[in-house]
């Protein structure tokens, strides 16, 4: 599949690339954290990335004051496997270049989005790179031995556990976690996990 640049004019309709930010403490931290055996961890937030001075600039001016957390998404991944979104905007920072996979939420038909209107786009180490409320996105991808480490910030409590309430409609089947709703590939694992599965077509791999 083609792999755009977050510097593309196509990567506008999904998020943008925030300039002003030094990312060097940040990216130094992340990589003092070891690697998984195998697959991809993701912790919320972490203490040792919440202690860098970024993290009071995003949150005083990406979050605009709002109280959010700073962890990571870090492993070997070239699949797409879901897609989630939020009802808000996700940063990530790399400390390896990565490749996000993003579709709109408009392409959400009946509860189900086509993989075929996905698409690819490599960040560089080190830009802070905001994901829009409205994009899909998921695991980052790296087709590289050495996998990758990206630092996620959302608003605090995203991503963790939630007590589900009655379900109200379609998209309550799909939230997954506190303010995280999910569409899984039936080849998942998440799918076997349960998660609601709502993609069709092929699970892309880089």
């Amino acid at each position: 599949m083609q792999i755009y640049s977050v510097f593309d004019p196509e990567f506008s309709e999904f998020g943008k690339v925030l300039e002003g930010y030094d990312t060097a403490e940040l990216v130094e931290a992340m990589k003092k954290i070891d690697m998984p055996a195998e697959g991809v961890a993701y912790e919320p937030g972490i203490d040792s990335l919440e202690a860098c001075g970024i993290f009071k600039e995003l949150t005083d001016n990406a979050f605009g004051g709002m109280p959010i957390e700073l962890g990571m998404c870090w492993g070997y991944n070239k699949a797409l496997n879901c897609l989630e979104y939020h009802r808000n905007s996700e940063i990530n920072v790399g400390a390896t270049d990565f490749v996000l996979l993003l579709a709109k939420q408009e392409k959400i038909i009946d509860g189900v989005l086509d993989t075929a209107d996905v698409k690819a786009f490599q960040a560089p180490a080190g830009a802070v790179v905001e994901v829009y409320a409205t994009s899909l996105h998921y695991a980052p991808c790296r087709d590289n031995a050495e996998g990758f480490r990206v630092a996620v910030v959302l608003p605090k409590g995203t991503n963790t556990d939630l007590d589900k309430a009655a379900e109200k409609n379609l998209e309550d089947k799909m939230l997954w976690a506190r303010n995280k709703w999910l569409l899984a590939h039936p080849e998942s694992s998440e799918a076997s996990q349960g998660a609601y599965i709502g993609l069709k077509g092929e699970n892309l791999s880089i």
